[in-house]
Parts: structure tokens; C-alpha cells; sequence
């Protein structure tokens, strides 16, 4: 089985990304190795299009990406494709929280309508945060309940640090059926929210079945809480050496951590890739 076409899902920070934003030399060329030995190499990430977009370039890819953690699903090369899906949040369910937020008085709100990012308050190390790379537009600063009108695509909070815990329960409490909420890992305790039923796994099935290939040649790496659901799902379900340790108990595989080539060596394991040194 392992030498039939696989689904190989790479998030991004964390996982395929070295703690420098890079890909590792040993794991680009085993997973372009993978590629050309016919298996079908996807992005699925937290982050939106533009700053996934160079990852792809880099490894060559003509595939399907899951951005925004599966709120948006769609073929960067190729507009047209059938299975494309974006699913934002209601703007009314986006500004309640908005009003939560002011009133747990949080350092700062951004929300973001696929690529147009909206920031609540001017922060510089936000904003150095979200334009990473040359393809960061501009933002749209000013009060959000006045800027934002459309259906947003994600809602990112950075509360004060003793509210992080009132924040996620207030969320659980008054919008756990109409949103999800996530919290970034470490130095940066962002929440960020979508609508209700949006994960990687939905994305990912989705390209599972366009390409044909049965869950249990699905092949999913991943390292934080955003990642659980694809990781539960893939047939080979696999955690980071980084990864929390919620994650690593619902994996099926557990690999080395993004510094030390995890996914490139368990792909050289576990699909007997002989990959060419460069």
C-alpha cells in the first residue's frame, strides 16, 4: 500500500517551517521526491493565502491549499476549480464579539476578508506579524465596528494575559454554536476565531475525495490545537516531535520535532523514499 498514490497534508508553522521560517533543505527534497514519485503534497494552514503563497511556489505545488483553518478552500493555479469554498462568519456574530472584546478592554482586534486585514488600534509588532512577506496589503485601521461591513473570514483577538481564560469562556458560552476559536502557541497568545464547522479535516477530505484517495492513505502532519481535527482524520495522523501534547495523543505516528527534518525523514520511513542528497 504504501507504494499507492498518497495525500500528504503539510501545515506550516511549526511543522513543515523551521523555527526560521524555512524549509529545511533535507525536507523540501524528500517531500519533492514524494512528488515526483506520484503522491499529492497539499498546504493546509492556519494562515491565510498570502503568506502561504511562497511555501507553495517554493515546493512547486498545483494543488489545492486549506487557508484560515479550513475557512477557506480553494487552487491557487487554477480559479476555476469546482471545489473551491470560502465560509466566512456572519459580520453581526463578528461584531458582538467585537463588543466583548472592548468591554474585556484587550490589547487589540484584527479581523481579516480573505486578504483585506482590518486592525482595530495601530500596533507595530502586529503588524510586523501579519506582513511577513511582499505579498502583505496595506491594513485598514480605525474602530472595527465602524470599518468592518462584510462577512469576515477570521477574527484574531490579543487579550491581556490574566483574560485569555474569561475571553475562551465567554466565547464558549455565548457563540460555541456559531463560532470555533483556536489559540496561537507561544510568545503570541492570539485567539483566533471562524465560523462554527470550519477545520483543516473539512478541507482536507474535500481534496481527498477530488483527487480520489481513500482516508487511509491520507497522510497529515501537524504540531498545535488547530491541527487536531486533520490528525484525527488522516489515516496516518502525524505529530510533530514539537507538538502538543494533546495532539500527540490522538496521533496515529509521532515524528522529530520541525528542527530536525520530522517530516522528511518519516516520509523517507514510512514510503521508502530514497532521496538523492543535493
Amino acid at each position: 500500500m504504501k507504494n499507492e498514490k498518497h495525500l500528504i497534508a503539510l501545515d506550516l508553522d511549526g511543522t513543515l517551517l523551521t523555527d526560521n521560517k524555512e524549509i529545511s533543505n533535507r525536507t523540501k527534497q524528500t517531500v519533492l521526491t514524494a512528488m515526483k514519485e506520484g503522491h499529492v503534497v497539499v498546504i493546509a494552514t492556519g494562515r491565510p493565502h498570502r503568506a502561504s503563497i511562497d511555501y507553495y511556489k517554493e515546493l512547486g505545488l498545483n494543488t489545492p491549499m486549506v487557508n484560515f483553518n479550513g475557512a477557506l478552500i480553494h487552487h491557487p493555479s487554477d480559479r476555476t476549480w469546482d471545489f473551491a469554498m470560502h465560509t466566512p462568519m456572519p459580520v453581526k456574530t463578528a461584531h458582538t464579539i467585537i463588543d466583548a472584546c472592548y468591554e474585556l478592554n484587550v490589547n487589540n482586534i484584527l479581523a481579516e476578508v480573505m486578504d483585506d486585514v482590518y486592525l482595530d488600534t495601530f500596533d507595530r509588532d502586529i503588524i510586523d506579524i501579519f506582513q511577513q512577506t511582499k505579498n502583505e496589503p496595506p491594513f485598514i485601521i480605525g474602530d472595527l465596528k465602524q470599518k468592518l461591513t462584510e462577512d469576515p473570514t477570521s477574527v484574531l483577538i490579543h487579550p491581556k494575559e490574566d483574560h485569555i481564560h474569561e475571553l475562551r469562556s465567554h466565547l464558549n458560552d455565548f457563540h460555541a454554536e456559531i463560532i470555533e476559536h483556536r489559540k496561537w502557541g507561544a510568545p503570541w497568545n492570539i485567539i483566533e476565531i471562524i465560523k462554527k464547522g470550519m477545520n483543516k479535516a473539512v478541507g482536507l477530505k474535500k481534496i481527498a475525495d477530488y483527487y480520489n484517495i481513500p482516508q487511509n492513505r491520507v497522510i497529515a502532519f501537524g504540531d498545535e490545537d488547530n491541527d487536531l481535527e486533520m490528525i484525527d482524520y488522516a489515516g496516518v495522523g502525524v505529530a510533530m516531535g514539537n507538538a502538543i501534547s494533546e495532539l500527540k495523543s490522538i496521533s496515529k505516528h509521532q515524528t522529530l520535532t520541525n528542527q530536525e527534518d520530522g517530516i522528511g525523514i518519516f516520509l523517507e520511513e514510512y514510503l521508502n523514499i530514497k532521496v538523492k542528497t543535493v
